[in-house]
């Protein structure tokens, strides 16, 4: 064999040699493609778990509920609502007003005065007057100022209608006096007479009003026209309602009805958290007829 055949057949020997490590290396390639193809797949499919997992993008907050505001902010000087004749009439023998504590006087005002025209050996004649305001602002909770005095007007009506020992009571609904209004007139027999006690629950927007006017004659003397003393409960209402308005500029409906007016004092209401100012009232009158015993 010559020298040059040798020489090729060695590097054909070598060549075969290598031929596996190529072929190996070739074959590695789609599998490294693979992989990566694999790892790309796997990578993508993270993203969009990942993707998924997030909270979906918040919605716009709600805009928060708002309410039509109180017509009314103020309240007027309780012991300046009613006219000088109008107390010369109602209560002639008394002094000034007696003006009730309050921690806002522009939410919660009353004042009081009570009248004994003594007679001596003929009898006397004994009044008390009182007038308490209490005025609701609107609330984006608990609503409008008027809806709220609403609530509140009927519930003083309940209350008054409910008044311990109250004897032959009556109801009526009153016009011309705020946007609803009524009176409760009712006897009271205690040791120095019979009273005769008459309540004016008034609403003007977000503001309601109670007038307690009760009479009785002492020692003997006539017992008071219960008419009469009606009469009078609603002059002073009329007046007080009417001060509220002018305290706030004449603004408001004044004496128009609205839809909600009651067609008696015994409708239903939900439970408010003020004080009841008729409540009040009727023990101050307790107090002040007891005075004369």
């Amino acid at each position: 064999m010559s020298e040059g055949t040798m020489q090729r057949r060695a590097q054909c020997d070598q060549r075969a040699k290598r031929l596996p490590r190529v072929v190996c290396a070739a074959a590695a390639v789609p599998l490294m493609l693979v992989a990566a193809g694999c790892s790309s797949d796997s990578g993508s499919g993270d993203a969009k778990d990942k993707a998924a997992d997030k909270p979906a993008a918040s919605k716009s907050a709600s805009p928060t509920p708002t309410v039509e505001a109180a017509a009314y902010a103020k309240l007027p000087e309780p012991c300046a609502v009613l006219a000088k004749k109008t107390l010369k009439d109602l209560v002639p023998k008394a002094d000034s007003g007696k003006e009730g504590a309050s921690n806002d006087t522009a939410t919660r005002g009353s004042c009081s005065w009570d009248s004994l025209d003594d007679n001596g050996v003929d009898g006397s004649q004994f009044r008390w007057l009182s007038v308490s305001m209490l005025r609701f602002d609107s609330d984006a909770t608990r609503g409008a100022g008027d809806d709220l005095a609403h609530d509140y007007y009927t519930k003083q009506l309940q209350d008054v209608q409910s008044a311990e020992g109250a004897k032959s009571l009556k109801t009526t609904p009153v016009s011309g006096t705020g946007d609803e209004a009524s009176v409760v007139r009712y006897d009271l027999k205690k040791k120095e007479g019979t009273f005769k006690q008459q309540t004016v629950v008034a609403r003007v927007e977000n503001v309601v009003v109670t007038v307690d006017y009760n009479g009785a004659g002492l020692a003997g003397d006539e017992t008071p026209d219960a008419d009469d003393l009606v009469k009078d409960a609603r002059k002073a209402a009329e007046e007080a309602v009417a001060a509220v308005t002018k305290a706030n500029g004449g603004g408001g409906t004044g004496g128009a009805k609205s839809p909600s007016q009651s067609a008696s004092g015994s409708a239903s209401a939900s439970g408010s958290t003020s004080k009841s100012p008729s409540k009040e009232s009727s023990k101050a009158s307790s107090k002040a007829s007891s005075k004369t015993s």
